[in-house]
């Protein structure tokens, strides 16, 4: 193992996110998610999260930050992973893994409500049927993308896409992007 293939990895980090800079300084989508965000919790909708594999453990940090705290103690707001196993198994096997998530959204999903998806490719079938069911239920939707978005970047009212091919890059993105996302949320409503 050599040093010079950790400080690669940094480097390609460093270059991603001076990507992600460049192009929400062109086209501010990262402030829009924000600013969706702030109105749909300002509102006292529900906001509801989902991914797969480590867009699913993303999508479950997300929202505990919001249930539980970031940086202050304030009041829970309604965002919820839709990460339950026992619902997940259940739902797969009765119906097919394609609408783990969607059922989900078709239950508790409600107009003026917001799905956030967060997908590396854009291309999973349970995160395309998920957008379908919301926006059947006129609910905001907003993809955390990677590579060129797939064929959820036009189905989403707001398409964040991390400029990289590799998944891990675009996951490390998301990260940063649902990060500063909370941290301007939580100061916007008061806290």
């Amino acid at each position: 193992m050599s040093d010079s293939a950790i400080m690669r990895s940094f480097e390609g980090a460093q270059r991603a996110l001076n990507d992600l800079i460049e192009l929400e300084q062109e086209n501010p989508v990262v402030h829009r998610f924000a600013n969706e965000l702030y109105n749909a919790l300002f509102e006292g909708k529900k906001v509801l999260v989902c991914g797969n594999g480590g867009s699913m453990a993303d999508a479950m940090h997300f929202a505990e930050e919001f249930t539980g705290r970031f940086k202050k103690d304030r009041k829970p707001y309604p965002v919820l992973a839709i990460s339950d196993p026992a619902y997940l198994s259940c739902t797969a096997n009765d119906f097919g893994y394609e609408f783990v998530f969607s059922r989900m959204v078709e239950a508790i999903g409600q107009e003026g409500d917001m799905l956030v998806v967060m997908s590396t490719s854009g291309n999973s079938p349970n995160i395309l049927c998920a957008i379908e069911a919301a926006k059947k239920k006129n609910m905001v939707v907003v993809g955390l993308l990677g590579q060129d978005g797939g064929f959820a970047l036009p189905k989403c009212n707001i398409s964040v896409t991390a400029p990289h091919d590799d998944s891990a890059r675009v996951q490390e993105l998301h990260l940063l992007i649902i990060h500063s996302v909370i941290d301007a949320v939580e100061k916007a409503l008061g806290h």
